[in-house]
């Protein structure tokens, strides 16, 4: 840029390359070098701090005609500073997907309403978005994206080897109660493995969420992962002689406990016909927090048991044993679970779980295809924000300009157009600055340059 900015034709156009970003303690006068980041060059003079020409107001109409400006309840919308945000998290999403060796996939939002219609008495079948479109087809907003990877599984059929390890970052919806981290829509990574019927599936799951975690900055003592299987209540009911077709009514039921009172619990029970001593041998079981009194109650020889034992097992091996945990109580609310169980919690108890999964081996048959061993887990983008929040973790996501170019009359406009066209180019983000925003520009550079100076001595 030296030949350029010696000819006479280039002699009033700057080209900045700016380094510095300011905080806005910065700019309020609370400099210190641990603003400054050197990893973009300097020329002709200091930087501006964040490069957003000020922030947007938005305004509400009183009079007729007047756009509502809030999105629909329970919506967000994505300001650039959120983009960077949103970016950054899919990205750590993708990163650990592809440390393990996934693959990624992705599915249409808008689904087939069959699909997420099931008789399981399930609370997410009363929050579908669901209505008929012009076609006069039965659709849903997908609430969920398991059952759209096993239509994907379906459909792909002998045509792709077992295993499968796919994953995918797609937006679902559910018309809820709202929370803190719950939105009625929210965007969701799910990591799924097809045809590994043995523990070890669950084993490489779990190490991927701790993964995630560690990469987030998040440690073992702000999060852990509550882990059962759906097995066990199997067995307890069982030991009760409970008829099978009642089984996924009661899981439905008990992953309520904790959410509603124990008596409330005991009622929902009763009414589906079990009798007073199996509804307390179901919660003095579920209750349970220790392996070794699980293995107690049951035997050894219950799969449950053996199945846990293994994955406990795993852990120690991977290096993750100090983040989970046993606890009888975790079932699941969705019916297709059939095994092993998990969710991650945060220890302090501020916020809804994290993410949450299991093991769903006969999934494909209610579609009317052939089952396929199969778990996976949904993690959320909503309460993962609201934990890194809460702990201080949310990263420093300034605006990234590598070069500002700005002509100072309209004479210069076009070998400015032909710098910047050049550097951008050779991959360079460059912003073409008009004379209106110079002086904005002007003003923290100088002040740049002069704290620069201030504290140099």
């Amino acid at each position: 840029m030296a030949a350029l900015s010696s000819s006479p034709s280039f002699r009033h156009l700057l080209l900045l390359r700016p380094r510095l970003l300011l905080s806005p303690t910065c700019l309020a006068g609370s400099f210190s070098r641990r603003h400054i980041h050197g990893r973009r060059r300097l020329f002709s003079s200091a930087s501006s701090s964040t490069l957003t020409h000020g922030e947007a107001s938005s305004t509400h109409g009183d009079a007729d005609g007047v756009v509502e400006v809030n999105p629909p309840r329970g919506t967000r919308d994505f300001t650039p500073e959120d983009m960077r945000l949103r970016t950054w998290l899919f990205d750590q999403f993708r990163e650990v997907s592809r440390i393990m060796a996934f693959e990624e996939v992705d599915f249409p939002v808008l689904e087939s309403e069959a699909l997420f219609i099931r008789k399981a008495g399930e609370e997410i079948t009363q929050q579908l978005y669901n209505f008929e479109d012009k076609g006069g087809r039965r659709v849903v907003l997908r609430p969920e994206i398991t059952p759209s990877l096993a239509r994907l599984v379906i459909k792909q059929g002998k045509s792709v080897s077992l295993p499968l390890k796919w994953f995918t970052i797609g937006q679902c919806w559910r018309y809820e109660r709202m929370t803190r981290g719950r939105r009625r829509e929210h965007y969701q990574w799910n990591m799924d493995i097809f045809g590994v019927p043995k523990v070890r599936a669950e084993a490489e799951l779990l190490h991927a969420i701790v993964l995630l975690f560690q990469r987030l900055g998040i440690t073992s003592s702000d999060v852990g992962i509550r882990v059962s299987s759906r097995k066990v209540l199997q067995a307890v009911l069982n030991m009760y002689f409970i008829p099978e077709h009642l089984f996924t009514e009661v899981c439905v039921i008990v992953d309520k406990l904790g959410k509603i009172t124990r008596e409330e619990i005991e009622k929902e029970l009763i009414s589906t016909g079990l009798s007073s001593e199996a509804v307390q041998g179901i919660i003095n079981v579920l209750s349970l927090k220790s392996l070794s009194k699980l293995e107690e109650v049951l035997g050894s020889g219950v799969e449950a048991v053996a199945d846990l034992k293994k994955l406990f097992s795993f852990a120690e091996q991977y290096g993750y044993a100090d983040w989970i945990c046993f606890d009888a109580s975790v079932v699941r609310g969705l019916a297709y679970y059939t095994g092993i169980v998990f969710e991650a919690f945060d220890r302090e108890g501020k916020l809804r779980a994290i993410c949450g999964g299991g093991r769903y081996d006969r999934l494909l048959s209610t579609f009317g295809s052939e089952d396929i061993p199969a778990c996976g887990f949904g993690f959320g983008d909503a309460v993962i924000v609201e934990l890194l929040k809460e702990k201080g973790l949310l990263p420093d996501l300034s605006r990234q300009i590598d070069d500002i170019v700005f002509p100072l009359d309209e004479e210069l406009e076009g070998p400015a157009s032909s710098i910047a066209s050049s550097l951008r180019k050779k991959g360079r983000s460059v912003d073409l600055v008009e004379d209106k925003r110079l002086k904005w520009y002007t003003y923290h550079i100088f002040l740049s340059l002069l704290l620069c100076l201030k504290y140099s001595f």
